[in-house]
């Protein structure tokens, strides 16, 4: 599709060629081994006049990644709400970073398991809870991914990027199987921050990416960005306070926040800013809008990234 120049690929390159961000991260971008669509994508945005993105990173999402379980109860298998994510493929959706600068995978998380997450809130379909639930010991946490990789800017720290995309907390059934599921995927990071899963990060970090939950509304359990946002190791820029970043219309629940850039207690943001739902480039292409933050790289204010 990007290759052959459909729409809404133009929309999209335009939008992100217009950030001028070093660093970008996206989502639902499908994934293949060789990274040959986000190779396309990067063309795409260095053909609109935006940034020749030398570094890209991509890892292989849990979206259409067959179980050969019955995971929605439904009787049969294969189907799309049997995958480890929702997909009608094995790497659809996935997320990716596109960087000026060079990049390093420093952990991909994608692979936990959901029972294995500290107070984990796994169900099945049937209202099972815990370790005699059906597909306890596959059924991944992450609905696309949770991963890692740090950003070397030239004669600076490196910033490591915390990222993620969880599941819409919507789709299920009473036991709320998808609203626990995308819970427990923003829980995940407080876990990683406090030594879960490996030594905490002791420098510069910023958790991003679509949570799909509101900190005030909404289908999801807010309490847990709440718990994410009111973390003290972690500044959430007054700006993107109850900015929305995307519209559910009637029936859905409207206008949430429910896409972050939460930058650690490391740095002092310089500029933000939200895209403006009415008139965002890319609306045909997807309902969120970008968001972006410039920040200061080490000790001089000059030194900067804008990060979106």
């Amino acid at each position: 599709m990007i290759l052959s120049g459909d729409d809404p690929v133009p929309d999209v390159a335009q939008t992100i060629a217009e950030t001028r961000a070093d660093v970008i991260g996206l989502t639902s971008v499908d994934y293949d081994h060789d990274l040959i669509t986000l190779g396309a994508l990067r063309d795409a945005v260095r053909g609109a006049g935006g940034w020749d993105y030398q570094y890209l990173a991509a890892v292989r999402p849990n979206t259409g990644l067959a179980t050969d379980l019955d995971l929605d109860g439904d009787g049969r298998l294969g189907g799309r709400d049997d995958a480890q994510g929702f997909g009608d493929f094995a790497g659809q959706g996935g997320m990716a970073v596109l960087s000026r600068w060079p990049l390093v995978l420093r952990a991909d998380h994608s692979q936990r398991l959901w029972r294995d997450i500290p107070d984990s809130l796994l169900i099945d379909a049937a209202e099972v809870v815990g370790e005699a639930a059906v597909g306890a010991d596959v059924q991944r946490l992450s609905y696309v991914s949770h991963w890692e990789v740090s950003v070397h800017p030239p004669d600076r720290p490196p910033i490591l990027l915390m990222l993620y995309h969880a599941s819409p907390p919507v789709f299920d059934g009473p036991e709320d199987r998808n609203g626990r599921r995308n819970h427990d995927e923003t829980m995940f990071w407080l876990h990683r921050l406090d030594g879960a899963f490996g030594p905490p990060p002791t420098g510069p970090f910023i958790i991003m990416g679509a949570a799909n939950l509101s900190p005030d509304g909404g289908d999801g359990r807010s309490q847990a960005m709440r718990s994410l946002l009111d973390d003290p190791r972690i500044h959430d820029p007054p700006e993107f306070i109850r900015r929305p970043t995307v519209h559910w219309p009637a029936p859905g629940p409207g206008r949430l926040r429910v896409d972050y850039l939460l930058p650690s207690r490391h740095f002092t943001p310089l500029a933000t800013m939200v895209g403006n739902l009415e008139t965002e480039r890319a609306e045909g292409a997807s309902r969120h809008v970008p968001l972006w933050m410039d920040i200061a790289i080490g000790h001089t204010p000059e030194a900067t990234a804008t990060l979106r």
